[in-house]
């Protein structure tokens, strides 16, 4: 069993849904699941995510890889053995920070990918920060895997920013918001005949639930955290 890694703080709110998570699948996995205190072996490094906000704000991609190879590096000499970072917008860097990471990481693009496949889904919209959806870091892993990849306008793309900053990243729902949200992705799928949502930033499960929309959710939070500890257990 390999000790874990997260890269947390961007945002704190996806922060605490991956502590949790990863914790409930370790203690599900475990021979005895009914065992008290068995946690997984893990550390956690809090970024700022102001700076973070900043860097991508202005596009500095490459000091933006460099908060996540520098917190991956603090990870590694606290012992951990694997590493994730618990936030979709990082995933735009992914491959520059893997390639210079000391240790392997989980991925969470191409873990959704591979489970949307899986799912034989053949159309996804893509929902997330106004960074991640305006980034094509999404369409382009989809379509190795045959599947299209839609995001919403530009204008459609602000409204939902503003919904995820400053409220729901703080772990708030407003109503109102669901609400603008819920007819907003339920006439994308209409106009797209698409079959799956992609649930592209960590806080949108806190505002779109399952049986709410006529379509699979791909919560990518819960992809990435089974995929963690499919990792963890992993002999490789």
């Amino acid at each position: 069993m390999k000790k874990l890694g997260l890269v947390g703080g961007v945002g704190p709110a996806s922060t605490v849904e991956y502590y949790k998570g990863i914790n409930e699948g370790y203690q599900k996995r475990l021979a005895n699941p009914a065992k008290c205190g068995e946690n997984l072996p893990m550390v956690i490094d809090s970024l700022n995510l102001a700076v973070a906000y900043n860097l991508v704000e202005k596009k500095d991609w490459g000091n933006f890889a460099d908060l996540f190879v520098n917190s991956i590096r603090v990870l590694h000499s606290a012992g951990a053995q694997l590493a994730a970072i618990s936030a979709n917008t990082a995933h735009i860097v992914f491959d520059e920070v893997a390639a210079r990471s000391p240790i392997p990481l989980v991925g969470l693009v191409d873990e959704t990918c591979k489970y949307a496949r899986s799912r034989e889904c053949k159309k996804v919209i893509v929902l997330g920060t106004a960074f991640t959806m305006s980034s094509g870091m999404y369409e382009g892993k989809f379509a190795k895997y045959g599947i299209q990849a839609v995001v919403p306008g530009e204008a459609d793309q602000q409204t939902i920013h503003n919904i995820i900053f400053p409220n729901l990243a703080a772990g708030i729902v407003v109503e109102e918001d669901k609400a603008v949200m819920l007819q907003l992705v339920k006439k994308m799928l209409h106009d797209h005949g698409a079959d799956a949502i992609v649930l592209g930033c960590t806080e949108l499960p806190l505002i779109l639930q399952p049986g709410e929309l006529d379509a699979i959710l791909l919560d990518t939070t819960k992809i990435h955290i089974d995929a963690i500890l499919h990792q963890v257990f992993s002999d490789g």
